[in-house]
């Protein structure tokens, strides 16, 4: 459903009708299509998962089957404080699926784990979605995007960022070609530290280790720059990637990068990606530059803006996203019931894989201190 070539109101009107056609009485809808969604988590040792069972109770398009989640201290925490019942929680994914055959599943593990909970999803005709970015390496996410077309299924990938009103409204001033065509793009995405704001201690393990994270700050809040700029271009590769990365904290994170910066290049455009733990507080901002204009995100609902001929910026607060395109869940079921399709979108596969092909040449640059050509990959 999302369609670039459409402007943000006609988007937001789309999606307002559909909301009110479902809503009425006389409209015949089958089953499939009104019934929640059977989902089953994967792991617990993501922190992000805590959002996703803080909100179930209030969210209508999907139920929780199963979990996944062979550690008993995390299975008796979880279960304790969100009064999940023991016959919720299974050894494995393997286990989780086959008794209960969950339409999807959502992937609370380390990164590492992404490409194999897929494989095993894949073969039972399982759809996934998993926390940024979509695995470790761009081998993996290969792997991931051939298993996917074998066994038909989705894999989607779910950045907080995605559901920003403020993105999306930047992203409608480009394509509304009120701030001419693009030239820079700065990223700037973090917080003070995983450690230093308290994440679990489980969460905290896996990412800090390179193995299981793919890199520190570098992968954890890159990738959600890279992920936007992707977006932004519609899918173009980039020319270059160069990367630098820093250790300000090695005694808090002695293995893994705590500061990055990813310059891509276009053969007309820019874009300087800012991933850090190190900032003095939270932040998820980006700038867009065209050649007669600018727009500026403030957080998930501001954007200053500025047209040619204007005197001064503007702050303006974008109208808030609806449903099925303003959360995860929904946006999940929508895709699985056919209502939206997530090609070249943020959360799509075809996206990712890109994403990971910048993030994986970004870490062969800090490493090597090289700059690091890209091709277009097959498709």
């Amino acid at each position: 459903m999302r369609q670039f070539n459409l402007c943000f109101s006609s988007r937001l009107s789309c999606m307002l009708l559909v909301g009110f056609l479902v809503a009425l009485p006389g409209v015949a809808w089958s089953q499939a299509a009104t019934a929640p969604l059977r989902v089953g988590i994967v792991g617990l040792v993501h922190g992000h998962v805590e959002g996703f069972l803080g909100q179930l109770p209030q969210h209508h398009d999907v139920e929780l089957v199963g979990i996944a989640e062979a550690d008993p201290a995390l299975v008796a925490r979880y279960g304790k404080k969100y009064a999940l019942p023991a016959n919720l929680f299974y050894k494995d994914t393997a286990s989780l699926i086959a008794a209960q055959h969950p339409q999807a599943v959502l992937v609370y593990t380390a990164i590492e784990d992404h490409r194999k909970v897929i494989e095993i999803a894949a073969a039972d005709g399982v759809s996934v979605m998993v926390e940024k970015p979509l695995t470790i390496s761009l081998d993996d996410a290969l792997a991931i995007r051939k298993v996917a077309r074998e066994h038909h299924i989705q894999v989607l990938v779910n950045y907080e960022t995605t559901w920003y009103a403020s993105n999306w409204a930047a992203y409608e001033e480009l394509a509304a070609g009120r701030l001419g065509p693009v030239r820079r793009v700065v990223v700037h995405d973090g917080h003070e530290g995983p450690k230093e704001i308290g994440v679990q201690p489980e969460f905290l393990g896996w990412l800090t280790d390179p193995a299981q994270n793919g890199a520190g700050a570098l992968y954890d809040f890159g990738c959600y720059g890279v992920d936007l700029m992707t977006w932004l271009m519609h899918g173009e590769t980039p020319l270059t990637v160069t990367a630098v990365v820093t250790h300000d904290k090695p005694a808090i994170y002695p293995k893994v990068d705590d500061d990055s910066t990813i310059v891509l290049t276009y053969p007309h455009a820019q874009a300087v990606i800012m991933g850090s733990w190190n900032w003095p507080f939270s932040r998820k901002d980006m700038e867009v530059y065209g050649a007669t204009g600018y727009a500026i995100t403030v957080a998930a609902d501001h954007m200053r803006v500025r047209h040619a001929h204007d005197a001064n910026e503007r702050l303006v607060t974008p109208a808030p996203l609806t449903g099925p395109e303003n959360n995860s869940l929904s946006y999940l079921a929508a895709v699985l019931r056919g209502q939206l399709k997530p090609k070249g979108d943020l959360t799509a596969l075809d996206t990712n894989v890109i994403v990971m092909q910048i993030l994986d040449a970004a870490r062969e640059s800090a490493r090597t201190g090289k700059t690091v050509r890209l091709t277009k990959l097959e498709q």
